[in-house]
């Protein structure tokens, strides 16, 4: 398989996405490989594995790294509201719409649009975001207009995708649209050897930030390799 080259490396090194362990060199190669397409990435993994820092370099690495890319977390934002966050709305649609509102699809139209726990979409959004993601058009809340963007998409979740679609939690047809190329993010504890590179890593920018000189003893660091970090890379840190 291709490679990662120096300047894809570079690129991907950016916090938590340090690491020369197998796990992540095939991460790596994953990312320098479906960057430079238009394709849809899904990108699973638990959380604190830096699903989102994976997303920033595929958007780097692309051909859409001059516009911007908006990142929208859709656990974050309740349901009611989060139509209008991803579509925008007219005003007068809705009590407290003063205003006409862009949603995130029109402020990244040319550019990327990162989808965090997609799975906590509410099913009646998932069909609309089906419909964009096919015809590259949507209509604001309360609108009637037509608009086409050109957006890139890419989702993350921390759960499994698969097991909720059978479940009937998540359209299988837009699993299927998000998964034309799934990356997954190991656990920390399955990076043999990252720990360290890691941890000596966030001690160094600690330094940096506070002019000290702090070292991470090898008993500290045995302590550290005898967890099992569940909170994953943010943990450690």
């Amino acid at each position: 398989p291709q490679r990662a080259d120096a300047r894809q490396r570079e690129a991907l090194r950016f916090g938590a996405m340090i690491g020369a362990s197998p796990a992540m060199e095939r991460v790596f190669e994953q990312v320098a490989r479906v960057a430079p397409t238009e394709a849809s990435v899904l990108i699973l993994g638990e959380s604190g594995t830096g699903k989102e820092l994976i997303a920033q370099a595929v958007h780097r690495l692309s051909g859409r790294s001059a516009r911007e890319m908006i990142a929208i977390n859709c656990g974050a934002i309740s349901a009611n509201l989060i139509e209008s966050e991803l579509f925008g709305h007219e005003r007068g649609s809705f009590t407290g719409a003063d205003r006409v509102h862009r949603g995130h699809f029109e402020r990244a139209d040319g550019g990327t649009l990162f989808l965090d726990e997609i799975c906590e979409m509410p099913k009646e959004l998932q069909v609309k975001l089906l419909r964009v993601l096919e015809s590259g058009t949507f209509t604001r809340v309360g609108g009637d207009r037509t608009i086409r963007v050109n957006v890139r998409i890419i989702a993350a979740a921390k759960a499994d995708l698969e097991r909720a679609a059978a479940e009937g939690r998540f359209r299988a047809d837009l699993l299927y649209r998000l998964k034309v190329i799934p990356i997954l993010l190991p656990p920390l504890r399955e990076r043999a050897g990252d720990l360290a590179l890691l941890a000596h890593h966030f001690i160094a920018a600690l330094n940096l930030e506070g002019g000290t000189d702090k070292r991470l003893t090898s008993a500290a660091l045995g302590e550290l390799q005898a967890h099992d970090w569940p909170g994953n890379v943010r943990e450690l840190k």
